[in-house]
């Protein structure tokens, strides 16, 4: 059964966030990755668009010294791979991004619109800055967001819980939420 007009982003789970040691390690991500690889499997399985919203920077990067972050997801190198347990495959779609929006100059808005996407389920890292900025965007841009609290990783839990708050409370994302 086809999933006309949904996608699932599965934004940053790269390895410079995932992999132990890593230049911007998010401990959660490795915890979400069980869930997250059979909620892609699912959405390949029915039909819903599977797209990797990908960090891609220059080596020196104005991210890096406006923001004091580490170099990180360095387009070519290891660190800018999505973690092999989840790869891209065949029919997936890549869209780098320089921000922290999966929209902002990217052509994430062109594809969705090419394909007719109004409803996006949002996944990956971190709850609080990409996953809110994208979902933000999408937000205002008219989409129909879901975010299950249970693919998505922060940096810790309370700035995680903010980002949710803010997503649903003045967002209007649907959120869903499992016991652990």
């Amino acid at each position: 059964m086809a999933s006309e007009g949904k996608a699932l982003l599965v934004i940053d789970m790269l390895e410079d966030f995932v992999r132990p040691g890593a230049p911007l390690e998010v401990p959660k991500t490795r915890a979400i990755l069980p869930a997250l690889r059979r909620r892609i499997a699912r959405a390949r399985k029915e039909g819903e668009l599977v797209i990797y919203v990908c960090d891609s920077h220059r080596r020196v990067d104005p991210e890096f010294a406006r923001m004091g972050w580490p170099p990180h997801a360095v387009t070519g190198t290891p660190g800018a791979a999505v973690v092999s347990r989840i790869s891209p495959e065949p029919g997936d779609v890549v869209v780098d991004k320089k921000t922290y929006s999966g929209f902002h100059r990217t052509s994430l808005a062109s594809v969705l619109r090419r394909r007719g996407i109004r409803r996006l389920a949002l996944s990956g890292c971190v709850t609080n800055i990409c996953v809110l900025y994208t979902a933000a965007d999408a937000a205002m841009r008219g989409y129909d967001v879901t975010i299950d609290e249970a693919l998505v990783a922060g940096l810790d839990a309370k700035s995680h819980a903010f980002a949710i708050g803010q997503m649903e409370k003045v967002l209007g994302v649907k959120v869903i939420r499992r016991r652990t």
